[in-house]
């Protein structure tokens, strides 16, 4: 299997999306964020879309609309009553201007295919060095800002109350988490890259609770699912998208039945 540079590109780039996805999912659940993960995984496809059309990259037309997104999208999490009516109705949006976009380029449906799905023969060495930079960035943001964001992610009003500006953290959380999607989305699929932004750490807190073990039991989650799911796919031809989803959401269940099952006993 490694006898062949892309599954070896790959498993190089699927580690280290999995390692910031796992990071950045524990975050994610902590805020309740789980669903602008999945509107920003839509929004990349918009997105990736445009940036096909206007002839650019779709990794680079991703990172601009989640980018940009993500901050305003963001601030309607602190509107609980309006929240869900108009995160769906900016869901629908994009997903209609990615469809509008891709319909416009000359490319083939192939690329939409891999937009949504993911590829794991579609990376190049210069994507794959591209991935590495943007996965290192944003472990780097969150070694720096690993404290107060931890904070301010499990203890709001905590982080309030001590005066740190849990405004700014917000505002850096958001940035990784829009390109934690645009990285992620280029093994997994914007469909699915919400996936590794959820299920490895909603799974996670119901096995262990201190924020190292959550980190580590998360990231730990999210490696087995794209490394087995790029190994099946190898050997099936099969999509990876399926295994990683398959895996992560059966690792779910196993953690929600343990938590289950604890409090029983």
């Amino acid at each position: 299997m490694f006898g062949y540079e892309f599954m070896r590109e790959a498993f190089i780039a699927s580690t280290f999306i999995a390692i910031t996805a796992g990071i950045v999912g524990v975050f994610v659940v902590s805020r309740n964020m789980s669903f602008l993960s999945h509107t920003l995984s839509e929004i990349g496809f918009a997105g990736a879309s445009f940036g096909i059309l206007v002839g650019i990259s779709p990794l680079a037309g991703m990172i601009l609309f989640t980018l940009v997104s993500s901050i305003a999208v963001g601030s309607l999490s602190t509107e609980s009553s309006r929240r869900e009516a108009s995160i769906s109705a900016i869901s629908s949006l994009f997903i209609g201007l990615g469809i509008l976009f891709l319909s416009l380029s000359s490319e083939s449906s192939s690329y939409a295919t891999n937009i949504l799905f993911g590829s794991i023969v579609g990376i190049s060495s210069t994507e794959v060095h591209q991935l590495l930079i943007l996965a290192i960035f944003v472990i780097v943001v969150f070694i720096i800002c690993y404290k107060p964001l931890a904070f301010d992610s499990f203890d709001h009003i905590g982080a309030q109350a001590s005066g740190l500006n849990t405004r700014m953290l917000s505002v850096i959380f958001l940035i990784t988490l829009a390109l934690s999607v645009s990285i992620g989305a280029q093994i997994v699929g914007s469909l699915l890259v919400f996936v590794l932004l959820t299920l490895p750490g909603a799974t996670a807190r119901y096995l262990v609770h201190s924020v190292p073990n959550l980190l580590m039991v998360s990231v730990g989650l999210s490696l087995a699912g794209v490394w087995l799911g790029l190994y099946l796919a190898f050997v099936t031809n099969w999509p990876v998208t399926f295994f990683i989803s398959a895996f992560e959401v059966i690792a779910y269940f196993i953690g929600l039945s343990y938590k289950n099952w604890k409090l029983s006993h």
